[in-house]
């Protein structure tokens, strides 16, 4: 069985909606389709739409069918195991029609249903249910949003935003208005042409004079229009001011000679991921991206993902270029700060416990949320335990580990899952 998508943009977009039903009823299932399909990504196809494959049997849906009604006792020919009354065992597995474990003796089934999520609807799925830890409003951006909100009734605009309701209701109110004094004398025109009618004998011209009134007011009560352009009210939205966050997210991986080649695809994955999802999510978000090995250095996302420069490990080298780039640029009072570090925790062994007391005194404190990554390390060393009693004192700070790049994405919603704040 074949089944076809109208992607087509034209034709008034007639597919749109019944696809977004679609994606919404089955969002399980295509959920866990971008999960698995993250997996065995490389950094350049991380962005691109998926195909999805949903078994046939779970797209089916419950419907109502006429049954014969009644009571009815029958008998079929050709019968010679059952009389009425017996019960009838049920099949056994795998006999029913090729639904079971074995195929049909027919050789017939239905295919899986390939359904294919666009980069747009791939990434949205991708990114759902995550966001920026506690990222609360510090200071309004220099260049406010605007948000388009109702603000009552006009009298003029687009068709598109005409209110049905309010113009019906204006409608009427003019109508009453307009036709009140009519009806009352109509009323009692036919009051008076009843009353009449029981007294006089017909024909009279007092009967005939008032049914030619009553003709005239119902007449001048049917010329009212029943809409008129006076009557259209418009939705009228106007555009207001939104406070808008502002948010820093610092990049800090390790390019040391330790960082072979695969640690720093991981490395580079995680970081990947992370910029796509603030670029996708926030619209006014500052990136700064540092590499260091014994000295660390700000540099753009090009060098940042590409370079190829290397040399021996001093982790502190990052944490104190952070600092200072905080303390010049980004003032804890208007900017939300947010860090991410990778490395594989090979850290000169004095510089370990600098890095926890950096941490704890000069930049934990200031930001919202510091995650840390270890990437494919064969042992946990120094940096890693140091980090361990940071994480125990405090909440906005998170660590985990990656060993193969099937544990990228997990990893990535674990560290910036949404989190209820606390009252």
């Amino acid at each position: 069985m074949s089944y076809l998508i109208d992607r087509r943009l034209d034709g008034k977009n007639k597919s749109a909606v019944n696809r977004q039903r679609f994606i919404k009823r089955y969002k399980d299932q295509l959920k866990k389709a971008v999960s698995d399909a993250m997996q065995g990504r490389s950094i350049k196809d991380m962005d691109k739409g998926e195909k999805v494959n949903i078994p046939s049997k779970d797209i089916s849906e419950p419907r109502f069918t006429h049954g014969s009604g009644g009571l009815k006792q029958i008998i079929h020919p050709g019968n010679r195991q059952f009389n009425s009354g017996d019960r009838v065992p049920r099949p056994q597995q795998g006999g029913g029609k090729g639904k079971g474990s074995k195929a049909s003796k027919d050789g017939s089934g239905d295919d899986e249903f390939v359904f294919e999520l666009s980069r747009s609807e791939f990434l949205d799925l991708m990114f759902e249910d995550l966001a920026l830890p506690d990222l609360v409003k510090k200071e309004l951006a220099r260049e406010p949003d605007y948000k388009s909100v109702r603000a009552g009734y006009t009298t003029a605009g687009v068709p598109s935003n005409i209110s049905i309701v309010r113009s019906m209701r204006q409608s009427l109110a003019r109508r009453v208005a307009l036709s009140a004094s009519t009806r009352r004398r109509l009323r009692e025109a036919e009051e008076e042409l009843n009353r009449l009618i029981d007294q006089v004998t017909l024909p009279h011209p007092k009967v005939n004079q008032l049914m030619d009134e009553v003709e005239r007011l119902k007449a001048k009560i049917r010329k009212v229009p029943f809409i008129d352009t006076f009557d259209l009210r418009y939705n009228n939205r106007i555009r207001v001011p939104q406070p808008s966050t502002r948010a820093v997210m610092f990049c800090l991986m390790d390019v040391s000679g330790s960082m072979d080649q695969f640690r720093k695809d991981l490395a580079k994955r995680f970081f990947v991921l992370l910029y796509m999802f603030l670029q996708r999510n926030y619209e006014r978000i500052d990136v700064v991206f540092i590499r260091h090995h014994t000295i660390a250095k700000e540099v753009t996302e090009e060098e940042f993902f590409y370079a190829r420069e290397t040399g021996g490990t001093v982790v502190s080298s990052a944490l104190y270029l952070m600092r200072d780039i905080m303390r010049e640029r980004y003032p804890t009072s208007a900017w939300n700060i947010y860090a991410a570090q990778a490395s594989d925790g090979d850290n000169w062994e004095a510089d370990s416990p600098g890095c926890r007391q950096l941490l704890t005194e000069d930049i934990v404190p200031l930001v919202q949320y510091f995650s840390y990554v270890e990437v494919n390390a064969s042992r946990h060393q120094s940096l890693w335990h140091e980090y361990t009693k940071i994480e125990a004192t405090h909440s906005n700070f998170a660590m985990k580990q990656i060993n193969k790049a099937e544990d990228i994405y997990p990893v990535f919603r674990e560290l910036f899952e949404k989190r209820e704040r606390a009252a």
